[in-house]
């Protein structure tokens, strides 16, 4: 019994001491040193990893190691579960994080506005309004939960794969299996296309699909390339149906805590380092997409028209989400 105790001791110690807020103390010219951790949501190949370890080396270069950033993939610090990790992060547990505005929209439904169906055609209508009134908008709601937004990465426009037929209309989408993440919009958004949503987690989708349990699923190409979804799906629809940014913040309590010249440093190289993310996903996409149509996935772009039938299908959900979004949001995510 007393070994036993001990040993859970010791376990909550360690927790303890990986979620806890940053360390900070003072330099022999009276400049406060910072040791910060960051989580990141996927692995250490990723390019949301590359563009956190960017800022921990900017950083720890230009302050000539005074201000440090450890880089923990995976959601380290909250088990992996990046619901929490966001929570962490407003609650000043974890000091920055790189998470998806889907995510955020556990904590504060108005996030979901950032990935409303068919709100963008393309990613130049992505950067319009994440360079004006919609990035500041969401900006003012991530201060509001706590969090000082540094940059916006890209997860990218999310498409849909399955293994029964190619989806071309809404009428190809009805009563497919379709895996989803388990946010409510989404699910209300396929029950209107007639599909059977389903929200396991996504570390089952592999064998879910293999198995025939799911007949599909939908993510961003990324996603789709390194968990090899083309050995267990034939087809794909590139449709853009919903976009997926990434927010790089840090704990605004702390943020504000610091000097004006560590604020305008850290502002300075989080947009760099975000700017860099979105820069490396362009690229790698390109890429992805086609070492996917040399696997043999059969890739699928609708027509406008095909589009328009979407839209047109889908429009019940602004109907019930724009009361929670806010009108004027809306407005500001509408290119």
């Amino acid at each position: 019994m007393l070994l036993n105790k001990i040993i859970s001791m010791l376990v909550f110690a360690c927790v303890i001491s990986l979620v806890s807020a940053c360390s900070s103390g003072s330099n022999s010219d009276g400049e406060k040193e910072y040791k910060l951790q960051m989580s990141v949501t996927v692995t250490d190949t990723s390019t949301w990893y590359q563009a956190a370890e960017k800022l921990a080396e900017d950083l720890e270069a230009e302050t000539d190691g005074r201000i440090t950033v450890e880089v923990f993939p995976n959601e380290q610090l909250s088990g992996g579960d990046s619901g929490k990790a966001v929570e962490l992060l407003s609650k000043g547990n974890i000091d920055l994080t790189f998470n998806s505005t889907i995510i955020y929209s556990i904590l504060d439904e108005r996030f979901g506005v950032a990935s409303a169906p068919f709100l963008f055609k393309d990613l130049d209508e992505v950067d319009e309004v994440f360079n004006g009134d919609g990035g500041e908008a969401l900006k003012e709601i991530l201060r509001e939960i706590g969090v000082e937004p540094l940059g916006y990465g890209q997860n990218g426009f999310r498409q849909v794969t399955n293994s029964v037929r190619e989806i071309k209309t809404p009428e190809d989408i009805k009563g497919l299996k379709i895996r989803i993440p388990g946010i409510t919009m989404y699910t209300d958004l396929w029950r209107e296309l007639g599909a059977n949503p389903s929200t396991m987690t996504f570390s089952e989708v592999f064998t879910s699909l293999q198995q025939n349990t799911i007949d599909g699923q939908e993510n961003p190409i990324d996603v789709i390339h390194s968990s090899r979804l083309e050995e267990v799906q034939d087809y794909i629809s590139m449709w853009n149906y919903s976009y997926d940014p990434l927010v790089l913040g840090i704990n605004k309590k702390l943020f504000d805590s610091m000097s004006e010249e560590d604020q305008e440093l850290i502002t300075r190289l989080g947009a760099e380092a975000a700017n860099y993310q979105v820069e490396l996903a362009r690229k790698v996409e390109a890429e992805q997409i086609t070492e996917l149509e040399e696997k043999g996935m059969q890739f699928y772009y609708p027509t406008e028209e095909e589009l328009a039938l979407f839209k047109e299908t889908v429009q019940p959900v602004y109907d019930k989400y724009e009361a929670i979004w806010g009108a004027d949001l809306l407005e500001a995510f509408t290119p």
